[in-house]
């Protein structure tokens, strides 16, 4: 059976096609101030990519932040569902799972089938998520790529104590009139957030197997970051940014 699954974002709208869990097409595009219109249009195009038709898809589930403002969707699906779903199905041997988007991030705990057990959320502050990065890299002006690059090659230790991004700019800003070098301070940004996202995940059971999925993971300072904090080598399977999309489309065809 054919489905779809949509993740409204709040930044990008996500969409997978799926043939019996067979993967047929995965699209994204922005969100912007017509989410309803994005999210058509997306899915038009998911479908022009699959070679199949409208009335080919046999139920569409959407997730995500505005999840509930896709009027044509079959059903909807929250944020841990869909992704503890998508997850297991590409890295079956995860039992536990962090998420970080554009404005917030969650952990999750699930069994073997994606079954949520329990999930934390940081949905309070942006500090703890890729719109921190975007907007720490705005105070550094530089852009998001080379901000990446400059971490990895960071050798010194600035630290922001700042759990507010707001906040959290002004000391960039302190650290840049100290003179301290942009590696350091971008190296300082991901580290905040490593903190921020690993002390949530330890609200709820880890397992040896850690899975970063969602946009940020294709974040390499990140990554490293948070192997640090957790202690684990983390799994990031293949196109991260879709997978929670992915786990609605498998939803709905349940």
């Amino acid at each position: 059976m054919v489905t779809a699954g949509i993740d409204m974002g709040a930044q990008v709208v996500k969409v997978v096609i799926v043939d019996d869990g067979r993967v047929l097409a995965r699209v994204w595009a922005y969100t912007g101030f017509e989410p309803l219109e994005s999210a058509r249009k997306a899915l038009d195009e998911a479908i022009k990519q699959a070679g199949i038709t409208r009335q080919d898809v046999k139920s569409v589930a959407a997730t995500g932040a505005g999840r509930k403002s896709v009027d044509f969707a079959d059903r909807t699906v929250t944020e841990v569902t869909a992704d503890a779903k998508g997850t297991v199905s590409l890295q079956p041997s995860v039992r536990t799972i962090i998420d970080i988007g554009a404005e917030e991030a969650r952990g999750i705990a699930c069994d073997a089938q994606g079954k949520v057990l329990d999930f934390a959320k940081n949905d309070k502050c942006a500090a703890g998520s890729g719109a921190f990065v975007e907007s720490m890299a705005r105070a550094l002006e530089i852009r998001v790529p080379e901000m990446i690059e400059l971490s990895l090659k960071s050798t010194k230790d600035a630290p922001i104590n700042a759990t507010c991004a707001v906040f959290a700019e002004s000391e960039v800003v302190s650290l840049i009139h100290s003179g301290i070098a942009k590696a350091d301070i971008s190296h300082a940004v991901h580290d905040a957030i490593g903190s921020r996202v690993s002390s949530m995940v330890r609200r709820i059971p880890i397992e040896k197997e850690v899975a970063l999925i969602g946009g940020v993971a294709n974040n390499a300072a990140i990554v490293d970051v948070l192997d640090k904090h957790l202690g684990v080598e983390l799994v990031i399977p293949e196109n991260p940014q879709y997978v929670g999309a992915l786990g609605a489309a498998l939803v709905a065809a349940s």
